[in-house]
């Protein structure tokens, strides 16, 4: 299993996953969920993956081969002429990964599926972000649904609902964050650190902080630390149940 987050904000994009996969409790691997593909002042794309780990890595890979060698026939992404055409480009893709790979008649739903969060921004365009479904449609975030996850989500997400603000920096937006994967870390093996991070700022195009997490990061430690004592201090600040 696995946990991402793409985050819209007034000030642009947030991105974070974990690293960790398995197939079982004693067969648990690390690999890169988080991908970026730029050309600076032009565009910045970025991807987040879950599920099936070889059709997500088939995905990515199309994508490298495309960007270094377009066709008429496959277009790169680097050559879309906005977001929304990124989307449909990489949806297309998935699709075709997932019917490829199950020659048999697998459904979208079936071992071999995947999901991807795409975000990032082309100049003429606004910042945009992107849930892609195994099927290969999609949907965008707005201002009703200003964040996706995909992966483990349930443990993360009351957190995000909760505190989220559109106006918050991204100092703020990365603490949120290393809060909802602090709880679904301690709630659940299959997600596990490290983490990785990067933001987007509005009209840079640019990518911007970008940072591995170890389990020895310092601020995440004192994250993780601070917000169990944080959850143990209003429990006992709770009025007493009485019979």
């Amino acid at each position: 299993m696995t946990y991402c987050v793409g985050l819209r904000l007034e000030k642009g994009l947030v991105f974070m996953s974990d690293t960790r996969t398995n197939s079982g409790v004693d067969n648990i691997s690390q690999f890169k969920k988080l991908f970026t593909w730029a050309q600076p002042g032009e565009r910045v794309i970025t991807m987040l993956t879950a599920g099936n780990l070889a059709t997500t890595q088939t995905v990515v890979s199309l994508i490298d081969e495309r960007t270094k060698a377009p066709e008429d026939r496959n277009p790169s992404i680097l050559e879309a002429p906005s977001m929304f055409d990124v989307a449909r480009q990489v949806g297309a893709m998935l699709r075709d990964v997932i019917r490829t790979a199950s020659p048999t008649g697998e459904r979208a739903d079936s071992k071999f599926d995947a999901t991807i969060i795409l975000g990032g921004q082309i100049r003429g365009g606004a910042p945009r972000l992107f849930m892609i479904y195994p099927e290969g449609n999609f949907l965008e975030a707005s201002e009703d649904t200003p964040f996706f996850q995909i992966g483990e989500t349930k443990y993360g997400r009351p957190i995000i609902l909760r505190a989220y603000e559109p106006t918050m920096s991204f100092e703020e937006a990365v603490k949120l964050l290393f809060v909802s994967f602090d709880s679904t870390i301690k709630a659940n093996l299959s997600v596990g650190l490290p983490l990785d991070l990067q933001t987007y700022e509005s009209d840079s195009f640019e990518i911007g902080h970008q940072r591995r997490v170890t389990a020895d990061d310092p601020y995440y430690m004192s994250v993780s630390q601070g917000w169990g004592d944080a959850l143990k201090s209003a429990f006992n600040a709770l009025p007493d149940f009485h019979f």
